[in-house]
C-alpha cells in the first residue's frame, strides 16, 4: 500500500462502490450529509478515513455515531478516543449512551446490537440524515453465514448480509438505508490501512470472549479454515450471493402465489391448500414479511399452517405468533394484531358527553365514535344532555334496531351480520344509565331513536386503520 492511504486502490474500490451504491438507489450522494457507525475499533476506524475522503472529494458532510453500550469499564475512555479523532479529522460527531434490555430473553450480545442499531436510527432521523455505513467487510460476512448454517438457517438467513438494505424494524425508521460498502474488502486489507494511515483504534476486549459465537468462530474456526482452504471468506461470500438469486427465484414465487391466493385483506383456505406445503409455507413467509414480523420456524410455520388447514369450516381458530393472530373463518384467513385478555380487561370504561362534535377519538378502544346528522335517530339537544358511557362487552347485551323487529342478544346479532369473532372482541358499546344505546357495527336503540327531517343524531364507530394489521397492500 502507498504510504498516502487516501491514493490507495483501497480507497478507489471504496468510491467506486458507493458511487455504485447511489446509481442504483437512483439518487445523488445525499449533500445533508452520510453517517457512519464508529466504534473506534479497527474496522470503523478504516471506515471513518476512507469516508472522510469520500465526502471531502464530493463536499458533503460526514456525521460519526458512537453507541456507549457502558457494558465495559474502557467505555468512557472509548467515547473520549473517538471523540477526540473526529475532532482531529474535522468530522461531525454524536454519541449515545444506551443500555441494552431482554438480555435475559434474547442474551447480551443480541440485546446490544438491538440497542446499538435503535440509537443510529434514533440519531440519523433527528439529524435528517438518509443513509448510514457499517464497517462490516468480507470476514464478517463470512462470520455470518457460518452462523446461519449452525442455526439451521434457511435461504434468507443463508444470503448474508446485503450490499445496501432497510431494515425498519432494526433501526426504528423506514427511510433510513444501511449500507456495507466494505463487504468485499477482507479484514487484512482494513489492518493494512490503518497501519499505513497511522491512525489509532481501541480494542475491545469483549472481541476476545469466545464465549460469543461470532468470537468463537473468528479465532477457533475460522483460521483452521484458512489453513485448509486459504481465502475460504471470497467463496462463502459467493455462496451468499447464489443464495440471494435464489431468495429473488423464491420471493418472486411467492408474490404470485399470494396474489393468486388473497383477496380483500385475507387469504382463501382452498387456494392456499391447492399449493403444496412448501409453496404455502412460502406464501405465509411472503405474509408476515409484508408485517416487518420475525419470522417463525419451519416446525412452527407447519404447525400454524396445520391448525388453520385442518379446522372445520365453522371452527373459530385463533393462532398467535409474534403478537399477531391468524384467526381462520369461513375459509379465510386474517390477521390482526393480537389482544391479550389482560389488555382488555385494562381498558377503562369511559364517560363522555356530547358537545355538539362531529366525532370523538378514543384512543385506548382504538377508534372514532361519529355522531351523522339523519332523518332518523337521537334528539341532538337530549343527546347533548346526557352523560354517555363507552365500554367492552360486558355481558347480557340486548338490541331492538326497529320497533316492527324482536329485541334479540348481541350475538345473535353479530352472527346474523356475520361479524367474525376476533372483531367481536373490540367492538365497544355506549351505555346511558346502564341501559345500552348504540353497538358499535350493529347499530341503535330503537326506543330511542324518533324521525325529524336533517334533525336526527345516528351514531357510528370507525376503527383506526393502524388497530389493523392486515397482509397485504389493500
Amino acid at each position: 500500500m502507498k504510504s498516502d492511504p487516501y491514493r490507495s486502490h483501497l480507497l478507489q474500490r471504496f468510491t467506486k462502490e458507493l458511487d455504485f451504491y447511489f446509481d442504483q438507489l437512483k439518487v445523488l450522494p445525499p449533500q445533508q450529509g452520510i453517517a457512519i457507525a464508529y466504534s473506534g475499533g479497527l474496522d470503523s476506524t478504516a471506515l471513518l478515513l476512507l469516508s472522510k475522503a469520500y465526502c471531502q472529494q464530493r463536499h458533503i458532510p460526514l456525521h460519526a455515531i458512537h453507541v456507549h453500550h457502558g457494558l465495559s469499564p474502557n467505555a468512557d475512555a472509548w467515547l473520549t478516543h473517538c471523540q477526540s479523532m473526529c475532532n482531529v479529522h474535522g468530522i461531525h460527531f454524536h454519541s449515545r449512551k444506551v443500555n441494552p434490555e431482554n438480555i435475559a430473553a434474547t442474551g447480551l450480545e443480541a440485546s446490544a446490537r438491538e440497542a446499538r442499531y435503535r440509537a443510529l436510527g434514533d440519531i440519523c432521523n433527528s439529524l435528517q440524515i438518509c443513509h448510514v455505513m457499517t464497517a462490516h467487510h468480507l470476514d464478517d460476512q463470512a462470520e455470518t453465514l457460518l452462523m446461519q448454517l449452525l442455526r439451521g438457517s434457511g435461504v434468507a438467513g443463508m444470503s448474508g448480509m446485503d450490499c445496501f438494505n432497510f431494515a425498519p424494524s432494526l433501526l426504528g425508521t423506514p427511510d433510513l438505508m444501511l449500507m456495507r460498502p466494505l463487504l468485499a474488502e477482507t479484514r487484512e486489507n482494513l489492518e493494512e490501512w490503518v497501519r499505513a494511515s497511522g491512525a489509532s483504534c481501541i480494542n475491545d476486549e469483549s472481541n476476545s470472549d469466545t464465549r460469543f459465537l461470532r468470537n468463537a468462530l473468528r479465532h477457533q474456526v475460522m483460521p483452521v479454515l484458512e489453513k485448509i482452504s486459504p481465502g475460504f471468506p471470497k467463496r462463502i461470500a459467493r455462496t451468499a450471493l447464489h443464495m440471494r438469486s435464489a431468495r429473488k427465484l423464491i420471493d418472486d414465487l411467492a408474490e404470485k402465489d399470494f396474489q393468486y391466493c388473497h383477496t380483500e385483506n385475507v387469504l382463501l383456505v382452498p387456494k392456499l391448500e391447492s399449493l403444496s406445503v412448501e409453496r404455502a409455507n412460502n406464501v405465509f413467509r411472503f405474509w408476515l414479511a409484508q408485517l416487518d414480523s420475525k419470522m417463525p420456524t419451519t416446525s412452527r410455520l407447519n404447525e400454524i399452517r396445520k391448525q388453520l388447514f385442518e379446522a372445520r369450516c365453522d371452527a373459530k381458530i385463533t393462532v398467535y405468533h409474534d403478537n399477531l393472530a391468524f384467526h381462520r373463518y369461513q375459509d379465510r384467513i386474517y390477521i390482526v394484531a393480537s389482544i391479550s385478555r389482560a389488555e382488555k380487561e385494562q381498558i377503562p370504561e369511559l364517560h363522555f358527553r356530547w358537545s355538539g362534535e362531529p366525532s370523538l377519538d378514543f384512543d385506548q378502544f382504538g377508534g372514532t365514535l361519529f355522531f351523522n346528522k339523519t332523518d332518523y335517530g337521537l334528539e341532538p339537544d337530549w343527546l347533548s344532555q346526557q352523560m354517555l358511557t363507552l365500554h367492552l362487552r360486558r355481558g347480557g347485551e340486548k338490541l331492538k334496531l326497529a320497533e316492527n323487529r324482536p329485541t334479540r342478544d348481541i350475538k345473535n346479532h353479530y352472527q346474523s351480520m356475520k361479524i367474525p369473532f376476533w372483531v367481536r372482541e373490540r367492538l365497544p358499546f355506549v351505555s346511558l344509565r346502564g341501559e345500552l344505546l348504540f353497538a358499535a357495527n350493529v347499530g341503535m336503540q330503537s326506543s330511542y331513536c324518533h324521525f325529524s327531517e336533517g334533525n336526527r343524531i345516528q351514531l357510528e364507530w370507525i376503527e383506526y386503520k393502524t388497530t389493523e394489521r392486515a397482509m397485504c397492500n389493500g
